[in-house]
């Protein structure tokens, strides 16, 4: 990959991109931190050993909820352990797993401001981030230390010391920080100690100035943007940056003592709902592993290869089809990308033209259900789920047609017998396409119907992917399985552990009084330009840091503020919370900072400065969709309807 895209999307995005390809899995043996020496050595095993516990409580969470699901539905036996255990189980998956994930170098961070840096001064500055991450996570701990102590003779509501699901915080920040180390010192330097002196004495200087002149100590909420804004220029992990950030406010704020720290970060992810994340990861790494990304997009190419721009509308379809499996737009891309372009690059099209058509799609297909971010945000802000699945879905439908219509417009004939060399039987593409269709309508009809919550389908969905596609494609094995539970607990963990720390920020900001304060504004601009104003704001807001943020935690700390007010202004929260997420998702994908575009220009061995050439007129398509979804909410509004849900 050349310097430039190097520099602009950073080592981590690459790898997590990479991850969900497949290409650069958990069990890769790569770790950011080597693995020279005993240490090294004995970190690493150790991080080989935390992964494949990861990927067992995986399966026990999928294996808890499905049981409580036959339980509950066919034995008419509903049991009361079901969600504490799986809770449990998810913060062991988060805390540990999100340490494996730092060992891999797989956490998402921007590496665009410090490639703005000169040359000499970018290692000092991923050092000085790795020095930030391992005191970060220590902070992290001490926290955890302390609810441990006070957790020790408390027992939860089916009778089970509290301590249990504080353990697995303190153990996978320990080992968080011991990596952070690790990679501050591989290769160390007489820079490596400077880097670590300017940080002890940047520490120390606050601290001595806000306890010898008390009456003028830094404010908690400027080290809380101090940290935020310093953290990621640097190139700190955007969950690591949400970390410090609330790590400092609770530091500094005297009212509020350490030990809430860890619990507003546990209580981020403690929530039975979110397990639909790491369900819906799985099903989709599932279904791609059963071959059935290929036999679609083949059999795609059957059906449109001879239309104008058929290699580009074939990426359009099967993006859509399989954001209605995984949830998770990187994997998506993954799946999508792996086949179809190498198959431009056969019938001699440009695969720049391609990328950028693959990051539109997904900007088109996050609000296509099971979209993680539809379930963060109904999550946050307390909106029906269910409800907002169906929101999503007539907007997806007009995003896709106008692309359609765009890559038709633009696009040239190819020969589809180019594009696969080796066709497959018809008879095959069809079966693996009727078992992906079952599949994506049983996981649509459970969510929207009320049958099943959005965890319980997910649960359902990974079964019917182990079962049904196992015997259907007989592509599976135990060990193959086995890899799939492990990248799939790692994807998970990644995604979960920046919902956590979000969380953190989220609380400092109501101590801080901004909702109060962002209600008021915003309420006094739609008393003078209309709820219009306020929703065009509210889509700049998602936007600017959708790109900056990545998608779920600019979900998670403006969802609440925002969603609030709209209501106020009789806004309906499904319409806000479809168009919320669909201008995240255009932030997320937009050049010069859009995480998403990155990763997708790694997915498909393309340059982040051509393909953003070549995005523009899709990113324009797509604002102008936008401002059509925010115009007319009957768009989003017209199936809820339907369905009794708005």
């Amino acid at each position: 990959m050349n310097e430039s895209l190097s520099q602009m999307r950073g080592v981590g995005l690459r790898d997590e991109a990479s991850e969900a390809s497949g290409t650069h899995g958990a069990t890769s043996g790569t770790w950011s931190f080597g693995a020279g020496g005993f240490v090294g050595r004995t970190l690493a095993a150790l991080c080989v050993l935390v992964e494949r516990l990861c990927a067992v409580v995986l399966a026990l969470d999928v294996l808890v909820v499905f049981v409580s699901v036959i339980l509950r539905y066919f034995v008419h036996h509903p049991v009361d352990w079901a969600e504490e255990i799986a809770g449990d189980l998810m913060v062991m998956l988060v805390f540990l797993g999100g340490a494996t994930v730092l060992a891999r170098g797989q956490h998402v961070h921007i590496d665009f401001f410090r490639g703005l840096l000169p040359a000499a001064w970018r290692r000092a500055a991923t050092q000085t981030g790795s020095w930030i991450v391992a005191g970060t996570a220590g902070g992290l701990a001490w926290s955890a230390w302390q609810l441990l102590g006070d957790a020790a003779n408390v027992t939860t509501p089916m009778g089970l010391p509290q301590w249990i699901g504080v353990l697995p915080v303190l153990l996978g920040a320990l080992l968080m920080t011991a990596v952070g180390i690790a990679n501050a010192v591989r290769g160390a330097t007489r820079g490596t100690w400077f880097t670590l002196a300017g940080c002890c004495a940047i520490v120390a200087a606050v601290y001595g100035w806000n306890t010898l002149f008390d009456a003028y100590a830094i404010a908690p909420w400027v080290l809380l943007l101090a940290g935020f804004a310093g953290s990621l220029a640097v190139g700190v992990p955007i969950a690591f940056v949400l970390a410090l950030a609330a790590l400092l406010f609770f530091i500094s704020e005297p009212s509020l003592p350490m030990i809430i720290y860890s619990q507003q970060v546990m209580a981020g992810i403690d929530h039975f709902v979110l397990l639909a994340i790491p369900f819906f990861v799985l099903a989709g790494l599932l279904m791609e592993a059963n071959g059935m990304s290929a036999r679609l997009i083949e059999l795609l190419v059957r059906i449109f290869g001879r239309v104008r721009g058929s290699m580009n509308l074939i990426a359009i379809l099967a993006t859509a089809f399989f954001s209605g499996v995984s949830g998770s737009k990187l994997a998506d891309i993954a799946a999508v990308g792996g086949i179809v372009v190498p198959a431009v690059r056969r019938t001699r099209q440009d695969a720049n033209e391609t990328a950028a058509v693959l990051a539109a799609s997904a900007v088109m297909a996050e609000t296509i259900p099971p979209c993680i971010n539809m379930i963060i945000i109904g999550f946050v802000a307390d909106i029906s789920i269910g409800g907002l699945f169906l929101a999503g879905i007539v907007p997806a439908i007009v995003m896709a047609l106008a692309l359609s219509t765009m890559v038709v417009i633009f696009g040239k004939k190819i020969d589809p017998r180019a594009a696969f060399p080796a066709r497959t039987p018809l008879l095959r593409l069809l079966g693996g396409a009727l078992v992906a269709l079952v599949m994506v309508v049983m996981i649509g009809k459970g969510v929207t119907s009320g049958v099943a919550t959005s965890t319980e389908v997910s649960a359902f969905a990974v079964v019917y992917a182990l079962v049904v596609g196992g015997l259907a494609f007989r592509e599976l094995t135990v060990r193959s399985v086995a890899r799939l539970f492990v990248r799939a607990s790692s994807m998970a963990a990644g995604i979960l552990f920046i919902v956590a720390a979000a969380s953190g920020v989220a609380y400092a900001l109501t101590v801080m009084q901004i909702p109060a304060l962002l209600s008021a504004t915003m309420l006094t601009l739609a008393h003078d330009y209309g709820s219009v104003a306020f929703l065009g704001v509210s889509v700049l807001i998602m936007i600017v840091f959708g790109a900056v943020l990545e998608g779920a935690p600019a979900l998670i700390i403006f969802g609440p503020l925002l969603v609030p007010i709209a209501v106020q202004l009789g806004i309906n929260p499904l319409h806000f919370g479809t168009i919320a997420v669909t201008a995240m998702g255009l932030g997320l994908f937009a050049p010069p900072f859009g995480l998403g575009l990155f990763a997708t220009c790694a997915m498909t061995g393309t340059r982040g400065e051509d393909v953003a050439r070549h995005m523009l007129k899709y990113l324009a398509l797509l604002a102008v969709m936008l401002a059509l979804l925010v115009l007319v909410p009957s768009i989003s509004l017209w199936l809820p309807r339907h369905f009794n849900m708005a």
